[in-house]
C-alpha cells in the first residue's frame, strides 16, 4: 500500500471512524505508529523546567477595578519553550487587555503542559475562587496526539465551559489548531493529524456555542501561516510555537477577549457584511471557523429564539486586529501596599 493511500484510510478513519482508530489494520496502524515515534525522537523530550508563570498584575497606573482573567489548558497557554515571561501568551493577552481596556488586569494562569481536555475539571476547581470575569481556554492538541474520541473531548470541554458560564465568567477558547503544519510529523500521520484536529476543532465550536461560550479558530494561526514560516513561528523542537508564534496567537485571541468583556469600539458592535461576517446555523459556522484564520463565533437570537430548524444560530465575525502590544512582566501584587494575591483569588481586586 503507498503512503499516500494510507493517509486517505487514515485520515478518514480520524473523520468518520466512531472508534478512532482502533479498528484499522494492523499494516496501517504499524506505519501510524512508526511515523510517531520518528515524530517523537525529532521533536526530542520535554525540557524538565516549566515555562515562566504569567500569573499577576499588569498595567501599572491604570485604574481598577482589576478585569480578572484565567487562563486554562494546555502547552499553547502556558507559553512552553518561551524563556521569558513577557514572552507568553498570557503575558500578551494581559498587557493586550489593559493596555485597549484602560484598566488593571489580574492574571491567573491554571495551565499546564502535557494537559488534556479531561484535565480541565481539575482547572477549573482552581480557576473558580477567583470569580474571572473572562476564561481563556486553549486545549486539544494533546487529546488529539493521545488519540482521545473526539467525543469524549467535547464532553470535558462542554462540562468546563458551563460550569465557567454558571459562575457568571465570559468564555472564550481558542479551538484546537491544526496539527497537520507541524514539522516533523511525517504523512500519512500528518493527514490524519490534520483530518482529526480539525474535525475536534469543529466540533469544540459547537459544544461550546451551546454552553454560551465563543469560539476563535486556530486552525490558520498554527497552519498555513506556521507551514510558510517554520523556522520563524515553531520553537526550536518544530513542534510548538516560538515567540513569534504565541505572538500571533495572543494577537488573534485579544480582539476576542475584549469582546466578551464588552471593550469593544461602537463602530465594531454591528456585523460588518463586507468583511464576510454574518449570521449562520452553528454546524455551518463550525466548518467555515476551521477553514478561515481567526474566526469568532458566538451565539445569538433570531426573533428572540437562540435556535433556528438547523440549530443554534451564530454570529460569524472577522474581528480588526488590535496594533502589537509589547509583553509586560507582571508585578506580583496589585500596589506597593496590597497583600500578594493568593491562588484562592486577588485580595485586592475591588
Amino acid at each position: 500500500m503507498s503512503k499516500a493511500s494510507a493517509a486517505r484510510k487514515l485520515a478518514a478513519a480520524a473523520l468518520y471512524g466512531g472508534g478512532g482508530l482502533s479498528a484499522l489494520g494492523a499494516g496501517l496502524y504499524g506505519v501510524l505508529t512508526a511515523e510517531a515515534k520518528l515524530a517523537r525522537k525529532t521533536i526530542g523530550p520535554a525540557r524538565d523546567e516549566p515555562p515562566p508563570d504569567a500569573s499577576g498584575w499588569y498595567g501599572r497606573g491604570r485604574p481598577g477595578p482589576a478585569i480578572k482573567i484565567a487562563l486554562l489548558g494546555d502547552s499553547s497557554a502556558a507559553g512552553y519553550g518561551a524563556d521569558r515571561v513577557e514572552e507568553t501568551p498570557g503575558a500578551l493577552i494581559a498587557s493586550a487587555i489593559a493596555e485597549f481596556a484602560d484598566r488593571r488586569v489580574y492574571l491567573k494562569e491554571f495551565c499546564v503542559v502535557g494537559a488534556k481536555s479531561s484535565d480541565l475539571a481539575a482547572q477549573v476547581d482552581r480557576a473558580l475562587p477567583i470569580e474571572p470575569d473572562a476564561t481563556v481556554i486553549l486545549i486539544g492538541g494533546n487529546d488529539v496526539t493521545h488519540t482521545m474520541r473526539p467525543s469524549q473531548s467535547v464532553r470535558y470541554l462542554s462540562e468546563g465551559v458551563r460550569r465557567l458560564i454558571s459562575a457568571d465568567a465570559q468564555v472564550v477558547v481558542g479551538t484546537c489548531p491544526d496539527l497537520g503544519t507541524v514539522q516533523p510529523i511525517a504523512p500519512p500521520l500528518r493527514q490524519v493529524a490534520r483530518a482529526w484536529s480539525r474535525r475536534l476543532a469543529a466540533a469544540q465550536t459547537i459544544a461550546v456555542i451551546g454552553e454560551g461560550g465563543r469560539t476563535v479558530s486556530l486552525g490558520d494561526v498554527l497552519g498555513p501561516e506556521f507551514a510558510a514560516a517554520p523556522a520563524l513561528l515553531f520553537g526550536p523542537d518544530q513542534f510548538h510555537p516560538s515567540v513569534e508564534g504565541y505572538r500571533a496567537l495572543a494577537g488573534v485571541l485579544v480582539p476576542s477577549v475584549l469582546a466578551a468583556l464588552q471593550r469593544v469600539p461602537a463602530e465594531e458592535i454591528g456585523l460588518e457584511a463586507f468583511r464576510g461576517e454574518g449570521v449562520l446555523p452553528v454546524t455551518r459556522a463550525a466548518i467555515r471557523a476551521v477553514n478561515e484564520p481567526g474566526t469568532e463565533l458566538d451565539g445569538t437570537e433570531i426573533g428572540g429564539r437562540r435556535t433556528g430548524v438547523r440549530g443554534l444560530w451564530v454570529e460569524l465575525r472577522h474581528r480588526r486586529s488590535r496594533k502589537d502590544v509589547p509583553g509586560e512582566a507582571p508585578e506580583s501584587q496589585e500596589n506597593a501596599t496590597a497583600p500578594v494575591p493568593t491562588e484562592g483569588g486577588p485580595e485586592a481586586v475591588g
